[in-house]
Order: C-alpha cells, then sequence, then structure tokens
C-alpha cells in the first residue's frame, strides 16, 4: 500500500469509534496544555520578579543587617547629616570594650551620605535609610485600608526607588528635619480611602494608625508584580514615622543608589570601606551585608528557572499518562480487529502495511490531542492564574507538542508490531 491508503485505513480506523477516539486524546490533550500552561505560569512568575527587582534599577544597593554575624567592635557615632541616629552600641562589664549587635543604624547611613559629599565614596549618587511600620491601617473619612508597606525614609529614597509622584508633591528636606507628619501614598491606598479620583486625596488628613499625617502626594502607579501590589504603600519621613508608628532603633535597612550601572562594584567597595570602620570589622567578620539588584536578579532567576522545571516536570506525567492511555487503546483496538487483520494479511498485505496502519492511527489521536492540547493551553495562558499573569515560553509549545507526536510512535509501535505478528491463519480463526 502506499502512504494515501494507509492514511486513508488509519483515518477509518480511528473514526470508527469516535467517543472511544476523543477520550483517548484528551489525555494527550490535557498534558499538553499543562505542560504550557505550568511553563507559562514559572516564566510569568520570573519575569515579574525580574520586572520588580529591575524598576529599582540596576544601579541600587541594599545595606542589611547580617543576622548570621556576631558583630565587632563598634566605631564612632558619626555626624549630623540625618536628624536622628540609631545607637546599637553595648558595652560588656569585663573588658569595657564596645561590641555591636547585628544591625545598620541612622548613623550608618549618615556615615555612607558623608562620604559621598566628601568625594571619598564617589560612585555614590544618594542614600537613603529606611525604616518601616508593622500592621499600618489608613483611615479617612469612614473608609479604611490595611496598607501593605509603610516606609520611612528621606526623600532621597523616591530617587533610588525609581518611584514618582503623579499628583501633588514629594515631602522635602525640610519636612524630614522638621518631623512633619506627611506622607505620599501609593495608588491603591489612595483609591480605597477616596475612591478613583485619587488626586482628592492631596492635602488631606489621612490617620494611620489613629496617628495622623498630611497626605502631600500621590506615587505613580507601578502595578502588580505577582501577588504583590507595588502601589499598595505609603512613604513618609523617617523621623515622624520614628516619633509614631515604628520606635527608635536599628533601621530595616539602607537603600544606596550608584552614580551608575557600572559603578555598582566601585560603589558597594566604597561602602564596604565606610561601615568596615565605623563597625570596626573585617571582611570576614562583618555584620552586616551589601547587596544589589543584579545579585537579587540572579538569585531570583536561578529560583524560579528551578520551580519552572518542577512545573514542567510535574506536567509531563500528565503527557506520559496520556501517552500510556493510547497504548492501552491501540491494543484494545488490535484485538477487536484480530480477524480483521488476518484478512488482509490473507490477501496479500505485507508486515509493512499493518504496523504503518495501527502506527499512524496512534499518531493521528496524538497529533490531534496534541494540536488541542497547544490551542487550550495558549488560550489558558491568557487569564492570570493564582496571581500571576503567564507568559508563554514559545519552547514549551514546540516541546509539548513534539513530545505528544513523539508520545503517539513510541507508544503505538507496540500495538502496531503485535498486530503484525499475527498469523493469518490464528487471525482468520478469532472469534
Amino acid at each position: 500500500m502506499n502512504v494515501g491508503e494507509v492514511l486513508r485505513f488509519a483515518w477509518q480506523g480511528v473514526t470508527a469509534n469516535k467517543p472511544r477516539s476523543a477520550l483517548t486524546t484528551l489525555g494527550i490533550l490535557i498534558g499538553v496544555a499543562a505542560v504550557i500552561i505550568l511553563v507559562a505560569v514559572g516564566t510569568g512568575s520570573s519575569k515579574a520578579v525580574q520586572d520588580q527587582i529591575s524598576s529599582l534599577g540596576s544601579n541600587t544597593l541594599t545595606v542589611s543587617a547580617s543576622s548570621t554575624a556576631a558583630g565587632g567592635r563598634g566605631g564612632p557615632a558619626g555626624g549630623g547629616g540625618f536628624a536622628f541616629f540609631g545607637a546599637g552600641d553595648t558595652t560588656t562589664s569585663q573588658n569595657a570594650t564596645q561590641t555591636r549587635q547585628p544591625e545598620v543604624t541612622m548613623a550608618d547611613a549618615e556615615a555612607i551620605a558623608a562620604a559621598a559629599e566628601s568625594g571619598e565614596a564617589s560612585a555614590v549618587l544618594g542614600v537613603a535609610p529606611v525604616v518601616s511600620a508593622q500592621s499600618v491601617t489608613a483611615t479617612y473619612d469612614g473608609a479604611s485600608h490595611s496598607v501593605s508597606t509603610f516606609t520611612g525614609t528621606t526623600p532621597a529614597y523616591l530617587l533610588i526607588d525609581n518611584s514618582e509622584v503623579d499628583e501633588g508633591r514629594a515631602f522635602t528636606d525640610a519636612e524630614y528635619t522638621a518631623h512633619r507628619r506627611v506622607a505620599v501614598v501609593g495608588t491603591s491606598v489612595a483609591e480605597d480611602l477616596v475612591g478613583d479620583d485619587v488626586g482628592d486625596l492631596v492635602g488631606e488628613t489621612v490617620s494611620f494608625n489613629g496617628i495622623e499625617f498630611e497626605v502631600v502626594g500621590i506615587l505613580a502607579t507601578k502595578g502588580s508584580s505577582g501577588p504583590q501590589d507595588q502601589d499598595d504603600r505609603v512613604i513618609a519621613p523617617a523621623t515622624s514615622v520614628q516619633d509614631t508608628l515604628s520606635g527608635y532603633g536599628a533601621l530595616g535597612s539602607i537603600s544606596v543608589k550608584a552614580t551608575s550601572a557600572e559603578a555598582v562594584d566601585q560603589a558597594e567597595t566604597e561602602i564596604y570601606a565606610v561601615l568596615d570602620a565605623r563597625h570596626g570589622v573585617t571582611s570576614t567578620e562583618r555584620d552586616y551585608s551589601v547587596s544589589n539588584a543584579s545579585s537579587f536578579l540572579e538569585a531570583a532567576t536561578a529560583s524560579n528557572e528551578t520551580f519552572t522545571v518542577l512545573l514542567g516536570a510535574v506536567a509531563a506525567i500528565s503527557l506520559l499518562v496520556g501517552g500510556i492511555g493510547v497504548m492501552n487503546i491501540m491494543l484494545v483496538t488490535v484485538t477487536e480487529r484480530t480477524r480483521e487483520i488476518g484478512i488482509r494479511k490473507a490477501i496479500g498485505a505485507r508486515r509493512g502495511d499493518i504496523v504503518g496502519q495501527f502506527l499512524a492511527e496512534a499518531v493521528m489521536l496524538s497529533l490531534f490531542g496534541g494540536a488541542m492540547g497547544v490551542l487550550v493551553g495558549l488560550v489558558g495562558s491568557r487569564f492570570e492564574i493564582v496571581g500571576v499573569q503567564p507568559v508563554v515560553a514559545a519552547y514549551s509549545v514546540g516541546l509539548a507538542f513534539g513530545v505528544s507526536v513523539l508520545i503517539g510512535l513510541v507508544f503505538g509501535l507496540y500495538p502496531a508490531n503485535r498486530a503484525a505478528a499475527l498469523r493469518p491463519i490464528d487471525a482468520l480463526r478469532y472469534e
């Protein structure tokens, strides 16, 4: 038989029992769609994290306390670039030497800023201390909103964070120094308090855990990053936040902006030099750490790649199960059509003709299931899943479809060979 005849006989075999063929292709469809959608979820999650980190800028560094460090000897307290300084030093009773708990303070932030101003840290463009208030609820005119992130900092933070004020204005250095209770809020906070016209909140007084702050500006929208809403935040002077909501003590972190992406390594070295001297530590005993956006991005990318591979592997199991279903149905088909196989072999059909027909049937089932699975996968990836907007990876479509066809070949080969191996006399006598 030629190829056309093989395909015609295969099509007749597939359509002879439509419900059974449909259920067989459903297994392949589910497997292919699952691979595409789950890989898209992993890719979308990775992209969301990358976008969030990239929004900080490639030249942003974060100084934070090291939870595993034992601490070194305390350095000088530092001068008065910032209005308030944390006192993390304690004194031992036996040797009267100062030791430090692992923490970063206002004095550390002031020291880095002073080094930048003097030219000692020439690669540092801006410095902002960061304190955080926890479990803050905003209330205004009967409406309330639980704030996801309440940050106390300096005006320089907006530059470092690549944040802009869309309506109103940012708070000023003078307001920071004067401990003014002013704030800029994200659009999600403003919408919950006043509705869609977020500009109406500018100039109004909002209570945060019962403490009144004047809203002087509305931050430009940044959107969501996976399940995290980047607009659900409030930024206020660190001085007033420490006065009212967070208390005085160690900072959560210090945000630093390098003069350019190329100067990040130099800025990191300069920060180490300033803080090593302040904390009285060496490179092997630091009680703080300095990280940059690129290191976060590398770690997040590696983690999400592992997550994506895991999701793809889980989905591939369902595709394998679908292939087993194809083999099962083809074996049933061979058994049901034993007499037909005997008649065809008796009138001259060769072994290759029989193998080709049944192999073509298995591939048709897998091919159709794969094509429908791709369609379902592409449509399903258009919807947000568990807070993540899936991003279809082109390789996953080609891989899933290719594997579905390969499954038809592999899992159809045994039933096809079994059919071809039947002796005509035995097949004709089969009831």
